[in-house]
């Protein structure tokens, strides 16, 4: 059997060489085992192997043998974010007040992906209740998985909230993962490990069975080391779910393939913003000069644009997550067995629990334990003009310079761990407009300060997530950006 390079090969590829002969499902899943067993200690980013991996591989063999393969995705092997129910397997959003029994059934995109032939690998550790617990977290840190660390220099931090997706992805864990974002936890780990990410729009991807933090805001979405394969997997994920009614919203005959939908030559005619975000350092704007250059030569017209309404967002958007997380958490919390019910025992559990609260405290937990009902006139309204500031902020933009997406910086450096509890140090970032519009964002690798990697964001309107992904793709083939980790000790290392 011919065993591919894990870190270059598309799933394309791969389908080829399942096609011919020359790779089984099982070998590929073995291979990608076999890392995790032998990277993983150095990064962390793995909570739990599916001991049912390479029986899911020989079923998907089996299907390729007997003509009945189901799609580009059969026995593709996947991770999950441990904010994503599974009921083989825990599902604990990193906190030792989950590692109970697993959840009674399968989030809805998992039950996507085994219907697509995927082969779950696993579940990754995230940055523990995704990143919703205190104001001075750290990312990539959970009382059940411990630090997880960025691939390319181990000491740090892999951003957040899908760290552990993100980080296993660099490091060749799994073809592709799934990630989840609220603001900025997919396409920012995404961009601080090197890799691709998509935040879907808002009613693309089912939220059912995933631990929830805000219904206006969450969605899963692809984290993979190319676009083509996120683009296969966001296939494979979208699709009605009569248990999450934002689903319904899609328009009727839009694209819903959206490898399909990619163009080599997106970039020819395209008219792309330019938004040049606060603190870009002189390192973070060489590399979007450098984009810039890029996209110029793949035939697009550039323009400088400013986003207006930035600093107005935040002050509404955290308040109105307060009281949908109570809301939402709760809810969730009454599906599963054995596990605090309310956000108050949350809070109690914490405190007695040797390990929660040895990194760093609980202060979103206290704020969404005093947060009014979610009939409250003054959260609706809040939430309201959250929404309405950050549409706006993207619709007027692409309105006034008559553009197709917008580009910024995702991520600045990644910086080093151990600020425990003094939180993330990260200063740069694109994020909040599309998260809180609940439009898509994909971000790509465009380029390096030392060893650590820096992302571009594309960004557009709602439901423009083909567009934005055509964009990556045609971008990503022209600057060839991306790099494997060194698995650096140190940054001096």
């Amino acid at each position: 059997m011919h065993t591919p390079d894990l870190d270059s090969a598309t799933i394309p590829e791969l389908n080829r060489l399942l096609s011919a002969g020359e790779l089984t499902a099982v070998d590929l899943a073995a291979a990608y085992l076999e890392r995790i067993r032998t990277v993983d200690p150095l990064v962390r980013s793995v909570l739990f192997v599916d001991p049912t991996a390479l029986l899911q591989a020989a079923a998907s063999d089996r299907r390729r043998r007997a003509g009945e393969t189901r799609g580009p995705l059969d026995g593709i092997p996947v991770l999950l974010k441990d904010n994503v129910d599974t009921a083989d397997l825990p599902t604990t959003a990193g906190s030792r007040a989950m590692l109970v029994a697993p959840p009674a059934a399968d989030a809805y995109l998992v039950r996507r992906l085994r219907a697509a032939g995927a082969v779950i690998l696993g579940k990754t550790n995230l940055s523990e209740w995704a990143n919703f617990r205190s104001t001075n977290s750290t990312s990539g840190w959970s009382a059940v998985g411990g630090q997880t660390v960025n691939p390319h220099v181990l000491d740090r931090n892999p951003s957040g909230s899908s760290s552990g997706s993100a980080a296993a992805i660099a490091a060749a864990l799994a073809q592709v993962a799934i990630g989840t974002e609220t603001d900025g936890s997919i396409v920012s780990p995404a961009g601080s490990n090197g890799v691709v990410g998509l935040k879907p729009s808002i009613g693309l991807v089912s939220r059912a069975g995933v631990v929830p933090i805000s219904g206006e805001q969450d969605t899963p979405g692809p984290m993979a080391r190319h676009v083509v394969d996120a683009a296969i997997t966001m296939s494979a994920l979208q699709g009605r779910d009569p248990a999450d009614e934002a689903t319904s919203h899609y328009p009727d005959g839009q694209t819903t393939d959206y490898a399909a939908a990619l163009d080599p030559d997106a970039l020819r005619g395209a008219r792309i913003g330019v938004w040049h975000v606060p603190n870009e350092s002189d390192e973070i704007a060489a590399i979007v000069q450098s984009t810039v250059d890029v996209i110029k030569t793949g035939g697009a017209v550039v323009v400088d644009v400013e986003l207006p309404y930035q600093d107005d967002i935040g002050p509404v958007e955290l308040p109105s997550m307060w009281v949908e997380f109570r809301h939402e958490l709760e809810a969730y919390l009454a599906t599963r067995q054995d596990v605090p019910t309310t956000m108050a025992e949350l809070i109690e559990f914490n405190k007695a629990d040797p390990v929660e609260l040895s990194r760093f405290p609980q202060e979103h937990f206290e704020h969404a334990a005093e947060a009014p009902p979610i009939t409250d006139p003054d959260y609706r309204e809040q939430r309201a003009n959250a929404t309405d500031l950050a549409r706006r902020s993207i619709d007027e933009t692409l309105a006034a310079h008559q553009i197709d997406a917008i580009l910024a910086v995702t991520n600045g450096p990644a910086w080093q761990i151990g600020y425990y509890p003094d939180g993330d140090h990260d200063v740069i970032g694109s994020s909040s407009a599309p998260a809180v519009a609940g439009y898509p964002a994909v971000t790509v690798p465009a380029g390096f300060v030392g060893p650590l990697p820096i992302g571009v964001s594309f960004f557009a309107g709602r439901f423009a997530d083909a567009r934005v992904l055509a964009l990556a793709a045609a971008f990503e083939r022209v600057s060839k950006a991306r790099r494997a980790p060194a698995f650096l000790p140190t940054l001096e290392g």
